[in-house]
């Protein structure tokens, strides 16, 4: 469901309001719904109870919505148990977190626990996921907490420590040690975080990696992968990527099908380590190998290489130990390159982010995080197959300042990675959401328009092509690419591949030198406004007919209220048959006078009259330009034009704009359900836009551009205009 103007925006601005706090980040985390774990933990402990989560309760809710849900016979046997009812001496973690520790249950998240694989190898980047001193003995209250990356913020979400049963045994996630629990509560906070456990059912181990880490994903298809392919995933396993992999099924019931060799088609693995070796036979020759986990804890390749292979005879001892080779059935195992590069058909890399870890011997990445939507009618243009629309995109000014100090390479060239991420969509499952085909254009900016932060008209876009541009529009939460250009001025434009599609997104850029990226029109910038004069010279034949009508029903008292404004405007307007409207209504002639009411009666003079009618003609040439095919309405998506027109108009002020934001309140707030504005709803939005700005100006004594206000002049404010 979308939010409603006022609670997406007022949800957007608090969490503008806690970055700017230092909220969001790795040592300030947000707090999930609100819950504080140490006030939470401190609390239980001191009553004596344990701890029991209202937010992801123990009921059917919390595991699902369809095959998890009421309706099904999965759920009927399921009871919610703490570890001390399962196992005797529960612990929190056994002997350090490790591969081993993450075992498949009922749930198709083999995505999901292929990451949690691949975060033990790095044990820094574990306990900030894990935080550390949590336990089932020492002030233990029945509740732990974890810490995620979601959508730019790093989150702590709380929960007890209730886990789903059957016959005493785990539903989900578990470990090879029965009595250890940490992977088990680290999914059920995952779970809380996405709405339930069934939302996490199929998925792409870099959503999870990235959830982990703050990281950016690129994606290599095998047939499709770089030369130096093993070259390049040796190196990212030192900088502490992290690295998963899978085989495509072409046919979606043999996905999670076992082949002769004993992969699983259409199943998520761990990337582990990447070795050479050097057999016996053959010391001259290295043997490059690859270490892959399936997180079933169980079912391996069984070719070359493998547990109990011939291979293994020709190593030395120490050769076995510096691979730490071992014959379980544990999940892992080892095969050579050539062979996983047979098997397999794709791998992505998730790279950290400058914030994921602090050691200077790991490559760091510059980026910067972009927070944007997508609304209907306003900026949901589709991609660039829509021209009409394309350009009403949110649109992102990138600066690459430096270019690559690559001694090999004798272009000068800037080297980033754009990574465009839609949200939310796991959680709004259950409400029926599926992902959007998205992806991005890059433009580059005429040297002439270097600076100038005003939005990309149409006609760019007509005459300009492409600099670059994601390889596909695809179905996924996250589309990402890597971009070799000259450093320069460029536009980002991200878009779903269909207009009409709303939806919020994050656009992150990495480089490994210096960049800045900002969204066009990000502030709201205009000089002071003067009212527009009246027009001088003589009376018109039309301004007669509205001092005659005026006076007619003004009276004596030469002042008419909001409903007799309404009948003179009314009167008037119905002989102008260009304009598609059923006339003002009662509510938008309130506004009209709260705007022009300078004395405070609630009712307008001649003067105030006129000139509200003065400024009604002028928006009503704009309006009829904009009405360009005579249907009498103004498509929404060309009302960012209209509105910055009338307001330079009449507010004298050049350089006069709104933010995108903006854009969208007032196409969610005067559009109707065909994305078209009829010109009372035109007149209404730009009275209310003019009284709004003209009582901040009062407020805003210094001219700093912000003001102060208490809850009653707050509400004395905004509930007369």
């Amino acid at each position: 469901m979308p939010y409603t103007p006022s609670g997406f925006f007022c949800d957007r601005l608090i969490r503008e309001r806690e970055r700017r706090d230092g909220e969001g980040s790795l040592n300030k985390p947000i707090r999930f719904n609100g819950q504080d774990y140490n006030t939470l933990r401190q609390e239980y402990l001191q009553r004596k109870s344990l701890f029991e989560d209202d937010a992801f309760p123990a009921t059917v809710e919390s595991l699902g919505f369809k095959e998890l849900g009421h309706k099904s016979n999965k759920v009927k046997n399921i009871v919610w148990k703490r570890p001390k009812e399962i196992c005797e001496n529960p612990q929190f973690i056994v002997g350090g977190a490790s591969r081993t520790d993450i075992c498949q249950g009922e749930l198709g998240d083999c995505w999901l626990l292929a990451a949690i694989a691949c975060l033990t190898l790095n044990e820094k980047l574990l306990y900030r996921v894990i935080p550390q001193e949590q336990s089932f003995s020492e002030n233990y209250a029945g509740i732990f907490h974890f810490q995620f990356w979601r959508y730019g913020d790093w989150v702590d979400v709380v929960i007890d420590d209730r886990v789903p049963t059957f016959n005493n045994q785990l539903v989900f996630t578990k470990s090879a040690e029965r009595n250890e629990f940490w992977s088990a509560l680290l999914e059920k906070a995952y779970a809380k975080l996405h709405g339930s456990y069934e939302a996490l059912k199929g998925g792409n181990t870099t959503e999870a990696m990235e959830d982990f880490t703050g990281g950016v994903t690129e994606f290599y298809e095998m047939k499709e992968a770089p030369k130096e392919l093993y070259k390049i995933m040796k190196k990212a396993l030192e900088r502490g990527s992290l690295m998963g992999c899978s085989i495509d099924s072409l046919v979606p019931a043999r996905f999670e099908t076992r082949t002769v060799t004993g992969l699983v088609k259409g199943h998520a693995y761990s990337v582990t380590a990447v070795e050479e070796c050097r057999p016996s036979q053959h010391k001259d020759h290295k043997v490059r190998l690859v270490r892959l986990r399936n997180p079933w804890g169980q079912v391996e390749w069984n070719g070359p290489w493998s547990d109990n292979s011939k291979e293994w005879a020709t190593l030395s001892k120490d050769e076995k130990e510096k691979l730490q080779h071992q014959s379980a059935e544990d999940g892992e195992f080892w095969m050579s390159f050539e062979d996983f590069k047979k098997n397999y058909t794709k791998i992505e890399i998730c790279n950290l982010t400058p914030d994921a870890l602090e050691d200077d011997k790991i490559h760091k990445w510059t980026v910067s995080v972009n927070e944007g939507r997508w609304v209907r009618g306003c900026s949901a243009g589709g991609c660039r197959n829509y021209p009409d629309t394309f350009w009403t995109n949110p649109q992102y000014r990138l600066r690459l300042l430096e270019e690559d100090d690559d001694p090999d390479d004798n272009e000068d060239v800037c080297t980033f990675v754009v990574a465009l991420m839609q949200k939310n969509k796991r959680r709004e499952r259950k409400m029926g959401a599926n992902l959007f085909t998205i992806g991005f254009a890059i433009y580059e900016v005429p040297k002439e328009m270097h600076g100038n932060k005003q939005h990309m008209q149409k006609d760019f876009f007509l005459f300009n092509s492409s600099k670059a541009r994601s390889k596909s529009y695809i179905n996924l939460r996250e589309v990402t690419q890597r971009f070799r250009l000259s450093p320069g001025e460029y536009v980002i434009v991200p878009s779903t591949y269909e207009p009409h599609q709303e939806g919020e997104f994050i656009l992150r850029v990495f480089s490994e030198k210096k960049n800045t990226s900002e969204e066009i029109e990000n502030r709201i910038e205009a000089d002071h406004p003067v009212p527009a004069p009246a027009s001088a010279g003589e009376e018109s034949e039309e301004d007669h007919q509205f001092r005659t009508i005026f006076q007619e029903i003004a009276g004596d008292e030469m002042e008419i209220t909001a409903n007799e404004l309404r009948n003179v405007l009314n009167r008037v307007i119905t002989k102008h048959k260009d304009l598609n409207t059923e006339g003002f209504s009662l509510e938008s002639c309130r506004s009209m006078i709260a705007l022009m009411d300078m004395d405070g009666t609630g009712r307008l003079n001649l003067q105030e009259f006129r000139h509200l009618w003065n400024k009604i003609k002028q928006w009503q040439g704009i309006f009829k330009h904009y009405n360009a095919d005579q249907s009498g309405s103004i498509n929404s998506y060309e009302m960012r034009n209209a509105v910055n027109d009338a307001v330079m108009c009449l507010m004298s002020c050049p350089g006069f704009r709104l933010n995108n934001q903006l854009y969208d309140i007032i196409t969610m707030r005067y559009a109707n359900e065909n994305m078209n504005i009829d010109f009372d709803s035109f007149i209404s939005c730009l009275v209310r836009l003019e009284a709004m700005f003209r009582a901040f100006q009062a407020f805003d004594q210094d001219g700093d551009g912000t003001i102060r206000l208490s809850v009653l002049e707050w509400l004395q404010l905004t509930m007369y205009a």
